[in-house]
């Protein structure tokens, strides 16, 4: 029996006469629910007065046959996929079918994810966190890398003299002997000789600080300071503090993870030997800025900070790794985007932002806007300056609809308020990035040059049906 453009079977007469009578009086087919095993009812779709949508494993008008397969539904887990070798209905005989794990995951259904910390990957103390197909190394300072494998510990310039003097600044400068002293900033470098050789900060001071503009992000993991002698007596820097900014504005106080206060650094015991501080975990910054807190005397420094170039490693093959968008060392919470597409209206068929994630299944499984325009975008917060060097994408598929991105942008930021394209290094125009040309393989772009930033967003540029995005994020943490 055929009635109102869909196929009703006998055990349904009575039901389908039931709905048209009430169809007939309200003209709300879904009214009462024809479809069955979990099925979802929409109206005014296409020219049948209503559709199932369908849960894994069903069928037909209502839902109410069971799809044949061996891989319908797909058995395996954590995206595992499904190879049919017997092409016979799937019962509990594993020989029927065989699942591919993904890297990380193991057993029949991929389902046991393997302990990536069991090997020890973690080189100099590194602590080995475990994630879903997937490992991260809490490297100790100075030791950055992917397994805590290299040392940045580089001296930046204040002995050495690569930092210049108009780097170099203060809130205050001490003058002696009738003004004709000046202890300035400039003098506070490690080592430096003489009868006027570091920094005095003025006897009226009271928040006195010295700073150093790096010209540009570096990673710093220590600082040596010293003191000096002035007119025969000892002066130094007892105890103090730090603090760092990417733009000489906002200054964030530096502060051990997890901690809420801020880190106070025991310095000098006299004037002339030298102490070391580490900055564990390392400080992301253009500006650094040392604050006395206690000082013998006047507060007189000199210094010598420790570190490494942001891109000193950007050539190595170790700077490719994912950034923890499949891997979900990225939480949901990290992934905003500008809206979210709901199919047919539907609440449980949102394609929300936290979808986004490289080869994510599900009926619902990338991230779409809620419009098709050139003002949307898809955010990552990644919690803490990082340096990427590529981008992956991939489409997907809504009902049977191939959807992808074919071009984008990408834009980034050290505070999620000021925002900067990524520009083609030729051209210097913003780039465009070829994006993907089906719903499933990957598409691989790299930033060249990479880039640092805490902040990433995807724009679409131009797209297939409807704008419709996974992606993975490649880079490490130096």
């Amino acid at each position: 029996m055929k009635r109102h453009g869909f196929l009703c079977p006998l055990t349904f007469i009575c039901a389908c006469v039931l709905i048209a009578a009430v169809c007939s009086v309200k003209g709300d087919y879904c009214e009462v629910n024809l479809c069955h095993n979990g099925g979802t009812c929409v109206t005014g779709v296409g020219e049948d007065p209503f559709i199932c949508i369908c849960a894994d494993a069903f069928t037909g008008d209502t839902c109410h046959l069971n799809e044949t397969g061996p891989c319908i539904p797909n058995p395996c887990r954590n995206d595992g996929s499904c190879e049919v070798i017997t092409p016979t209905r799937r019962g509990d005989v594993f020989s029927e079918y065989v699942c591919k794990c993904q890297p990380g995951f193991e057993g029949v259904h991929c389902q046991i994810n393997v302990n990536d910390c069991e090997k020890q990957p973690c080189k100099n103390g590194g602590m080995c966190r475990d994630l879903d197909g997937d490992y991260t190394c809490l490297c100790p300072s100075p030791y950055v890398g992917k397994q805590c494998q290299l040392r940045c510990i580089s001296l930046m310039g204040m002995e050495g003299g690569e930092i210049v003097e108009s780097q170099i600044s203060a809130s205050s400068v001490h003058y002696g002997i009738m003004g004709l002293q000046r202890w300035g900033p400039e003098l506070a470098r490690l080592n430096n000789q003489g009868m006027v050789n570091a920094w005095t900060a003025a006897n009226h001071d009271k928040n006195p600080w010295m700073e150093i503009n790096m010209q540009k992000k570096m990673r710093l993991t220590g600082i040596i300071t010293q003191g000096a002698s002035r007119m025969g007596i000892a002066e130094y820097i007892k105890v103090f503090k730090v603090s760092s900014s990417f733009d000489g504005k906002t200054y964030t106080p530096y502060r051990p993870a997890g901690q809420r206060k801020d880190k106070v650094f025991v310095g000098n015991i006299d004037n002339d030997s030298t102490k070391t501080n580490l900055f564990d975990p390392p400080i992301v910054a253009q500006f650094i800025r040392v604050i006395p807190v206690v000082c013998r005397k006047a507060c007189t420094l000199r210094m010598e900070l420790v570190g490494c170039e942001l891109n000193v490693y950007s050539n190595t093959t170790g700077c490719s790794e994912p950034m923890g968008m499949k891997s979900r060392l990225v939480s949901d919470g990290q992934l905003s985007a500008s809206s979210a597409f709901r199919t047919w209206g539907i609440d449980a068929f949102t394609w929300h932002p936290q979808f986004a994630r490289l080869d994510k299944q599900g009926k619902t499984n990338a991230w779409s806007p809620a419009t098709n325009n050139r003002s949307e975008w898809l955010q990552v917060d990644l919690e803490k300056t990082k340096h990427l060097t590529g981008i992956i994408t991939q489409g997907a598929k809504d009902f049977g609809v191939v959807q992808f991105v074919s071009a984008f942008k990408v834009a980034y930021s050290d505070d999620g308020q000021a925002w900067n394209l990524v520009k083609d290094e030729n051209t210097n125009t913003e780039k465009i990035f070829q994006g993907n040309i089906d719903n499933n393989m990957h598409k691989k772009n790299l930033f060249e040059p990479p880039f640092y930033a805490r902040y990433l967003r995807v724009v679409p540029w131009e797209w297939q049906e409807r704008i419709t995005l996974r992606m993975e994020l490649l880079g490490c943490d130096y």
